[in-house]
């Protein structure tokens, strides 16, 4: 485990002595759409139904809004925090081009979100940028989920597919999410129907559930790396964007290679820990602004 012991107060958890654990490196790496920045540095978010904030004080983290129990049975597994993440990062330091790549986003981890609502917001990340992508989770969210309250404030579950099923086309484009209305209305129905099982998907191998999963329409290569890497554990995922591709072309590979062959590279490379170093590389690339020529 990364973390030494975890206490219980009023109201919150606290994990002392975390490893690997920094609070922009994981909120803010391209994996998750409904965390958000406090102006005193805390994060809050909305997951499994419920709300958290975290605080980092020094080498502990504090969990808010949250018991013993929630943390055994939800957020433990959430943060991912039954890994060591150091002997994941000693073996990429093996390498010395991804090693830059790992001192720089050292506090990444990677979560376990729930797979539906990863499915639908990876949908609407097709050739979109990330405020926009939030906004339409978002209003996913207030539209039809339920109202929670934390600290005076209302947030908002992400819905259930039987809550989202008599959505029409035009009620889900209103929300924000432009030409991908259509394949998320159609993945509602698949999944509130149960013609498309996300939980079967999950239990496949790596390849059958990548398989599985561009089913969906809407769903291609990247968007099921995605979908495998963020909320099935499929840790041989490696989801190749513009800043992969760059980080890619910056490190090892030529400017012409194409995304089909700089993910089979990555998969090959980095093996059943693929995922991780897609996120260390994406995190790298996207902060430095890499540029290729």
């Amino acid at each position: 485990m990364d973390f030494k012991e975890v206490l219980e107060e009023q109201g919150k958890v606290i994990l002392k002595e975390v490893k690997n654990f920094e609070l922009p490196h994981i909120f803010d790496c391209g994996q998750c759409f409904r965390w958000h920045r406090q102006k005193n540095d805390n994060y809050i978010g909305v997951a499994f139904g419920r709300v958290i904030e975290v605080e980092k004080q020094g080498s502990d983290v504090v969990l808010y809004n949250t018991n013993l129990e929630e943390f055994n049975s939800i957020w433990c597994d959430y943060f991912d925090l039954k890994r060591n993440y150091s002997d994941i990062k000693e073996k990429f330091s093996e390498d010395p081009l991804l090693k830059k790549a790992v001192d720089f986003g050292y506090g990444i981890r990677l979560l376990q979100q729930e797979p539906f609502e990863i499915l639908l917001s990876f949908i609407t990340s097709a050739n979109n940028r990330i405020p926009m992508i939030k906004r339409a989770i978002e209003n996913i969210s207030k539209t039809y989920g339920d109202e929670i309250q934390y600290n005076g404030k209302v947030y908002y579950t992400f819905p259930r597919p039987e809550a989202l099923k008599g959505a029409t086309m035009e009620e889900i484009e209103a929300l924000g999410v432009g030409f991908r209305a259509k394949y998320i209305i159609e993945a509602i129905k698949n999944v509130a129907e149960d013609t498309r099982n996300l939980e079967e998907i999950k239990s496949l191998s790596d390849d059958e559930c990548h398989e599985g999963l561009k089913g969906f329409n809407g769903v291609g290569p990247k968007v099921s790396d995605c979908i495998m890497l963020f909320s099935m554990q499929k840790y041989s995922a490696f989801p190749v964007d513009v800043w992969v591709k760059r980080a890619m072309q910056f490190f090892y590979l030529a400017p012409d290679v194409s995304l089909p062959k700089i993910r089979a590279f990555g998969r090959n490379k980095f093996g059943d820990i693929s995922g991780f170093a897609q996120q260390y590389l994406f995190y790298y690339a996207r902060e430095n602004n890499i540029k290729i020529d």
